[in-house]
Protein backbone atom coordinates (compact mmCIF):
# COMPACT_ATOMS: atom_id res chain seq x y z
CA UNK A 1 0.00 0.00 0.00
CA UNK A 2 1.40 3.37 -1.05
CA UNK A 3 0.32 5.66 1.78
CA UNK A 4 1.30 8.76 -0.20
CA UNK A 5 -1.62 8.13 -2.59
CA UNK A 6 -4.16 8.74 0.18
CA UNK A 7 -5.19 12.38 0.68
CA UNK A 8 -8.03 14.31 2.32
CA UNK A 9 -10.40 13.98 5.24
CA UNK A 10 -13.68 12.29 4.29
CA UNK A 11 -16.96 12.17 6.22
CA UNK A 12 -19.83 9.75 5.66
CA UNK A 13 -22.78 12.17 5.59
CA UNK A 14 -25.57 9.99 6.91
CA UNK A 15 -29.05 10.85 5.71
CA UNK A 16 -32.36 9.22 6.52
CA UNK A 17 -35.50 9.96 4.49
CA UNK A 18 -33.51 12.61 2.57
CA UNK A 19 -32.70 14.52 5.75
CA UNK A 20 -29.07 14.82 6.80
CA UNK A 21 -28.44 13.53 10.31
CA UNK A 22 -26.97 15.95 12.84
CA UNK A 23 -23.94 13.70 13.35
CA UNK A 24 -22.81 14.49 9.79
CA UNK A 25 -22.56 18.20 10.58
CA UNK A 26 -20.68 17.44 13.82
CA UNK A 27 -18.16 15.29 11.96
CA UNK A 28 -17.64 17.97 9.33
CA UNK A 29 -16.72 20.41 12.09
CA UNK A 30 -14.01 18.06 13.39
CA UNK A 31 -12.93 17.22 9.84
CA UNK A 32 -12.21 20.93 9.24
CA UNK A 33 -9.84 20.96 12.22
CA UNK A 34 -8.05 17.78 11.11
CA UNK A 35 -7.80 18.98 7.51
CA UNK A 36 -6.29 22.28 8.65
CA UNK A 37 -3.55 20.43 10.55
CA UNK A 38 -2.82 18.28 7.50
CA UNK A 39 -3.05 21.07 4.93
CA UNK A 40 -5.78 19.26 2.99
CA UNK A 41 -9.51 19.56 2.31
CA UNK A 42 -12.77 18.05 3.53
CA UNK A 43 -15.01 15.79 1.45
CA UNK A 44 -18.50 14.60 2.39
CA UNK A 45 -19.77 11.30 0.97
CA UNK A 46 -23.52 11.43 0.46
CA UNK A 47 -25.22 8.10 -0.24
CA UNK A 48 -28.89 7.56 -1.04
CA UNK A 49 -31.56 7.99 -3.69
CA UNK A 50 -32.72 11.40 -4.90
CA UNK A 51 -30.33 13.16 -2.51
CA UNK A 52 -28.33 15.44 -4.82
CA UNK A 53 -30.14 18.50 -3.51
CA UNK A 54 -28.65 18.00 -0.02
CA UNK A 55 -25.09 18.85 -1.10
CA UNK A 56 -25.40 22.58 -0.36
CA UNK A 57 -26.21 21.88 3.32
CA UNK A 58 -22.97 19.95 3.63
CA UNK A 59 -21.07 22.83 2.05
CA UNK A 60 -22.51 25.25 4.60
CA UNK A 61 -21.17 23.07 7.41
CA UNK A 62 -17.65 22.74 6.05
CA UNK A 63 -17.48 20.36 3.09
CA UNK A 64 -15.16 21.55 0.31
CA UNK A 65 -16.33 18.72 -1.93
CA UNK A 66 -19.33 16.39 -1.94
CA UNK A 67 -19.25 12.98 -3.60
CA UNK A 68 -22.81 11.88 -4.35
CA UNK A 69 -23.67 8.22 -4.82
CA UNK A 70 -27.27 8.31 -6.00
CA UNK A 71 -29.07 5.12 -6.95
CA UNK A 72 -32.54 3.60 -6.40
CA UNK A 73 -30.90 0.66 -4.61
CA UNK A 74 -29.83 3.12 -1.91
CA UNK A 75 -33.26 4.55 -1.09
CA UNK A 76 -33.37 2.91 2.33
CA UNK A 77 -30.36 1.82 4.35
CA UNK A 78 -29.34 -1.75 3.70
CA UNK A 79 -25.96 -3.10 4.68
CA UNK A 80 -24.74 -4.60 1.41
CA UNK A 81 -25.46 -1.81 -1.11
CA UNK A 82 -24.31 0.92 1.31
CA UNK A 83 -21.10 -0.97 2.16
CA UNK A 84 -20.46 -1.47 -1.55
CA UNK A 85 -21.05 2.23 -2.22
CA UNK A 86 -18.76 3.58 0.52
CA UNK A 87 -16.02 1.00 -0.04
CA UNK A 88 -16.07 1.84 -3.76
CA UNK A 89 -15.69 5.55 -3.00
CA UNK A 90 -12.69 4.80 -0.75
CA UNK A 91 -11.04 2.59 -3.36
CA UNK A 92 -11.62 5.19 -6.08
CA UNK A 93 -10.70 8.42 -4.25
CA UNK A 94 -8.27 7.12 -1.60
CA UNK A 95 -8.99 9.30 1.45
CA UNK A 96 -6.37 9.57 4.18
CA UNK A 97 -9.03 9.74 6.91
CA UNK A 98 -12.61 8.41 6.86
CA UNK A 99 -15.01 9.42 9.64
CA UNK A 100 -18.36 7.73 10.28
CA UNK A 101 -20.97 8.55 12.92
CA UNK A 102 -21.41 5.91 15.63
CA UNK A 103 -25.14 5.69 14.99
CA UNK A 104 -27.07 2.46 14.46
CA UNK A 105 -26.30 2.80 10.75
CA UNK A 106 -22.66 3.82 11.25
CA UNK A 107 -21.93 1.00 13.67
CA UNK A 108 -23.22 -1.48 11.10
CA UNK A 109 -21.57 0.17 8.10
CA UNK A 110 -18.14 1.16 9.44
CA UNK A 111 -16.72 -2.27 10.34
CA UNK A 112 -17.91 -3.84 7.10
CA UNK A 113 -16.36 -1.09 4.99
CA UNK A 114 -13.07 -1.16 6.90
CA UNK A 115 -12.82 -4.92 6.31
CA UNK A 116 -13.49 -4.49 2.59
CA UNK A 117 -10.78 -1.87 2.16
CA UNK A 118 -8.35 -3.75 4.46
CA UNK A 119 -7.81 -1.14 7.13
CA UNK A 120 -8.47 -0.74 10.84
CA UNK A 121 -11.39 0.96 12.57
CA UNK A 122 -11.43 2.63 15.98
CA UNK A 123 -14.98 2.68 17.35
CA UNK A 124 -16.78 5.20 19.58
CA UNK A 125 -14.01 7.81 19.60
CA UNK A 126 -14.28 10.79 21.93
CA UNK A 127 -11.14 12.67 20.79
CA UNK A 128 -9.53 12.92 17.35
CA UNK A 129 -6.30 14.81 16.71
CA UNK A 130 -3.27 14.85 14.46
CA UNK A 131 0.01 13.93 16.12
CA UNK A 132 3.00 11.60 16.30
CA UNK A 133 2.98 7.83 16.67
CA UNK A 134 4.29 6.43 18.95
CA UNK A 135 3.18 9.28 21.23
CA UNK A 136 6.62 9.23 22.88
CA UNK A 137 9.73 8.52 20.81
CA UNK A 138 11.02 4.96 21.26
CA UNK A 139 14.74 4.28 20.69
CA UNK A 140 15.24 2.28 17.52
CA UNK A 141 11.68 2.85 16.27
CA UNK A 142 10.71 5.46 13.71
CA UNK A 143 8.26 8.04 15.03
CA UNK A 144 5.67 8.75 12.37
CA UNK A 145 4.21 12.26 12.04
CA UNK A 146 0.78 13.55 10.98
CA UNK A 147 -1.04 10.45 12.17
CA UNK A 148 -4.69 10.39 13.23
CA UNK A 149 -4.68 9.73 16.97
CA UNK A 150 -8.04 8.25 17.95
CA UNK A 151 -8.94 8.27 21.64
CA UNK A 152 -11.73 6.20 23.13
CA UNK A 153 -12.74 4.76 26.52
CA UNK A 154 -11.57 1.18 27.05
CA UNK A 155 -12.07 -1.61 29.58
CA UNK A 156 -15.58 -0.50 30.47
CA UNK A 157 -14.57 3.14 30.65
CA UNK A 158 -11.96 2.54 33.36
CA UNK A 159 -9.13 3.76 31.14
CA UNK A 160 -8.62 5.82 28.01
CA UNK A 161 -6.84 4.37 24.97
CA UNK A 162 -5.25 6.31 22.15
CA UNK A 163 -5.09 4.28 18.96
CA UNK A 164 -3.38 4.89 15.62
CA UNK A 165 -3.43 3.13 12.25
CA UNK A 166 0.03 4.02 10.94
CA UNK A 167 0.55 1.43 8.20
CA UNK A 168 -2.84 1.27 6.47
CA UNK A 169 -5.16 3.78 4.87
CA UNK A 170 -7.66 5.20 5.27
CA UNK A 171 -7.48 5.81 9.00
CA UNK A 172 -11.07 5.09 10.00
CA UNK A 173 -13.02 6.03 13.11
CA UNK A 174 -16.61 6.08 14.27
CA UNK A 175 -17.55 8.99 16.56
CA UNK A 176 -20.45 9.19 18.97
CA UNK A 177 -23.14 11.79 18.39
CA UNK A 178 -22.79 14.91 20.53
CA UNK A 179 -19.03 14.56 21.09
CA UNK A 180 -17.87 16.90 18.32
CA UNK A 181 -19.01 20.48 17.75
CA UNK A 182 -20.74 21.73 14.61
CA UNK A 183 -19.30 24.87 13.08
CA UNK A 184 -21.52 27.87 12.51
CA UNK A 185 -23.03 27.30 9.04
CA UNK A 186 -21.80 29.58 6.27
CA UNK A 187 -24.97 30.52 4.42
CA UNK A 188 -24.69 30.29 0.65
CA UNK A 189 -21.45 28.27 0.74
CA UNK A 190 -20.95 25.97 -2.24
CA UNK A 191 -18.93 22.80 -2.61
CA UNK A 192 -17.59 20.98 -5.64
CA UNK A 193 -20.15 18.24 -6.30
CA UNK A 194 -19.06 15.06 -8.05
CA UNK A 195 -21.36 12.18 -8.88
CA UNK A 196 -20.01 8.65 -8.59
CA UNK A 197 -21.86 5.40 -9.05
CA UNK A 198 -20.00 2.09 -8.79
CA UNK A 199 -22.99 0.15 -10.13
CA UNK A 200 -25.19 -2.19 -8.17
CA UNK A 201 -25.95 -5.82 -8.95
CA UNK A 202 -28.43 -7.17 -6.38
CA UNK A 203 -27.74 -10.69 -5.18
CA UNK A 204 -28.94 -12.93 -2.38
CA UNK A 205 -27.04 -10.80 0.16
CA UNK A 206 -29.30 -7.83 -0.53
CA UNK A 207 -32.01 -7.63 2.08
CA UNK A 208 -35.49 -7.03 0.70
CA UNK A 209 -37.38 -4.47 2.79
CA UNK A 210 -41.05 -5.43 2.93
CA UNK A 211 -42.27 -2.66 5.20
CA UNK A 212 -40.94 0.12 7.43
CA UNK A 213 -42.77 0.77 10.68
CA UNK A 214 -41.68 3.94 12.43
CA UNK A 215 -42.09 4.05 16.18
CA UNK A 216 -43.19 7.22 17.90
CA UNK A 217 -40.81 8.15 20.70
CA UNK A 218 -42.53 8.93 23.97
CA UNK A 219 -39.49 10.68 25.39
CA UNK A 220 -37.75 13.86 24.29
CA UNK A 221 -34.21 13.71 22.94
CA UNK A 222 -31.99 14.72 25.85
CA UNK A 223 -29.24 15.66 23.40
CA UNK A 224 -31.30 18.67 22.33
CA UNK A 225 -32.10 19.86 25.87
CA UNK A 226 -30.65 23.14 27.14
CA UNK A 227 -31.24 22.23 30.80
CA UNK A 228 -30.95 18.68 32.13
CA UNK A 229 -31.93 17.53 35.60
CA UNK A 230 -30.19 14.19 35.91
CA UNK A 231 -30.67 11.66 38.69
CA UNK A 232 -28.61 8.70 39.81
CA UNK A 233 -28.95 5.77 42.16
CA UNK A 234 -28.82 8.21 45.07
CA UNK A 235 -32.33 9.42 44.21
CA UNK A 236 -33.46 6.25 45.95
CA UNK A 237 -36.48 5.08 44.00
CA UNK A 238 -38.41 5.64 40.77
CA UNK A 239 -41.11 7.44 42.75
CA UNK A 240 -38.53 9.86 44.13
CA UNK A 241 -37.79 11.11 40.62
CA UNK A 242 -40.95 13.19 41.07
CA UNK A 243 -38.91 15.82 42.93
CA UNK A 244 -36.50 16.01 39.94
CA UNK A 245 -39.43 16.29 37.56
CA UNK A 246 -40.84 19.15 39.63
CA UNK A 247 -37.52 21.01 39.44
CA UNK A 248 -37.27 20.39 35.69
CA UNK A 249 -40.80 21.70 35.15
CA UNK A 250 -40.08 24.96 36.98
CA UNK A 251 -36.89 25.76 35.02
CA UNK A 252 -37.97 24.39 31.65
CA UNK A 253 -35.60 21.45 31.82
CA UNK A 254 -35.66 17.78 30.92
CA UNK A 255 -35.09 14.83 33.24
CA UNK A 256 -32.25 12.44 32.42
CA UNK A 257 -30.42 9.77 34.41
CA UNK A 258 -27.36 7.63 34.95
CA UNK A 259 -26.80 4.04 33.88
CA UNK A 260 -27.56 2.72 37.38
CA UNK A 261 -31.08 4.15 37.10
CA UNK A 262 -31.66 2.46 33.73
CA UNK A 263 -30.22 -0.84 34.99
CA UNK A 264 -32.63 -0.67 37.93
CA UNK A 265 -35.55 -0.23 35.51
CA UNK A 266 -36.50 3.19 36.89
CA UNK A 267 -36.09 5.08 33.59
CA UNK A 268 -35.81 4.15 29.89
CA UNK A 269 -32.41 3.97 28.20
CA UNK A 270 -33.32 6.95 25.96
CA UNK A 271 -32.75 9.15 29.04
CA UNK A 272 -29.35 7.71 29.96
CA UNK A 273 -26.32 10.01 29.95
CA UNK A 274 -22.83 8.52 29.79
CA UNK A 275 -20.43 6.35 27.88
CA UNK A 276 -23.07 3.70 27.15
CA UNK A 277 -25.85 6.27 26.91
CA UNK A 278 -25.88 9.66 25.22
CA UNK A 279 -23.35 12.47 25.16
CA UNK A 280 -24.95 15.79 26.09
CA UNK A 281 -23.86 19.44 26.11
CA UNK A 282 -26.63 21.41 27.83
CA UNK A 283 -26.25 24.95 29.13
CA UNK A 284 -26.98 23.67 32.66
CA UNK A 285 -26.59 20.12 33.96
CA UNK A 286 -27.90 19.13 37.40
CA UNK A 287 -26.22 15.95 38.69
CA UNK A 288 -28.43 14.84 41.58
CA UNK A 289 -27.56 11.70 43.53
CA UNK A 290 -24.92 10.84 40.92
CA UNK A 291 -21.52 9.72 42.22
CA UNK A 292 -19.63 10.78 39.07
CA UNK A 293 -18.06 7.60 37.74
CA UNK A 294 -15.86 8.16 34.68
CA UNK A 295 -18.41 6.43 32.46
CA UNK A 296 -21.05 9.03 33.36
CA UNK A 297 -18.72 12.03 33.32
CA UNK A 298 -17.62 11.13 29.77
CA UNK A 299 -21.16 11.88 28.61
CA UNK A 300 -21.72 15.27 30.29
CA UNK A 301 -18.41 16.95 31.17
CA UNK A 302 -18.73 19.39 28.25
CA UNK A 303 -21.88 20.96 29.77
CA UNK A 304 -21.55 24.73 30.21
CA UNK A 305 -22.48 24.70 33.91
CA UNK A 306 -22.54 21.59 36.11
CA UNK A 307 -24.38 21.68 39.47
CA UNK A 308 -23.91 18.66 41.72
CA UNK A 309 -26.04 17.69 44.72
CA UNK A 310 -24.80 14.71 46.71
CA UNK A 311 -24.63 13.70 50.36
CA UNK A 312 -21.10 12.31 49.89
CA UNK A 313 -18.64 15.22 50.06
CA UNK A 314 -15.96 13.02 48.45
CA UNK A 315 -18.07 12.00 45.43
CA UNK A 316 -16.05 12.31 42.19
CA UNK A 317 -18.84 14.38 40.62
CA UNK A 318 -17.64 17.38 42.63
CA UNK A 319 -14.33 17.26 40.72
CA UNK A 320 -16.09 18.30 37.51
CA UNK A 321 -18.88 20.41 39.00
CA UNK A 322 -18.90 24.20 38.80
CA UNK A 323 -21.18 24.36 41.84
CA UNK A 324 -21.65 21.69 44.49
CA UNK A 325 -24.07 21.20 47.35
CA UNK A 326 -23.38 18.54 49.97
CA UNK A 327 -26.51 17.27 51.66
CA UNK A 328 -29.73 15.29 51.45
CA UNK A 329 -31.24 15.75 47.99
CA UNK A 330 -34.70 15.03 49.44
CA UNK A 331 -34.44 18.28 51.41
CA UNK A 332 -32.32 20.37 49.05
CA UNK A 333 -34.10 19.79 45.72
CA UNK A 334 -37.65 20.66 46.93
CA UNK A 335 -36.32 23.82 48.61
CA UNK A 336 -34.44 24.76 45.43
CA UNK A 337 -37.60 24.16 43.39
CA UNK A 338 -39.70 26.39 45.66
CA UNK A 339 -37.06 29.13 45.68
CA UNK A 340 -36.82 29.13 41.89
CA UNK A 341 -40.60 29.08 41.56
CA UNK A 342 -40.88 32.13 43.82
CA UNK A 343 -38.09 33.91 41.95
CA UNK A 344 -39.73 33.30 38.60
CA UNK A 345 -43.14 34.42 39.92
CA UNK A 346 -41.60 37.62 41.29
CA UNK A 347 -39.90 38.35 37.99
CA UNK A 348 -43.25 38.21 36.22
Amino acid sequence: MNLEEYKGVYVFAQQVDNEISSIAFELLGKAKDLAKDLGTDVTAVLIGSGIKGLADQLAEYGADKVIVVDDPELKDYRTEPYAHALASVINQYKPEIMLVGATAIGRDLGPRVSARVATGLTADCTVLEIGDFPLQAVPGQEQLHNQLLMTRPAFGGNTIATIACPYNRPQMATVRAGVMQKIEPVKGAKAVVEEFNPGFTPDNKYVEILDIVKSVAETVDIMDAKILVSGGRGVGSPENFKILEDLAEVIGGTVSCSRAVVDSGWKPKDLQVGQTGKTVRPNVYFAIGISGAIQHVAGMEESDIIIAINKDADAPIFDVADYGVVGDLNKIVPKLTEALKAEIAAAK
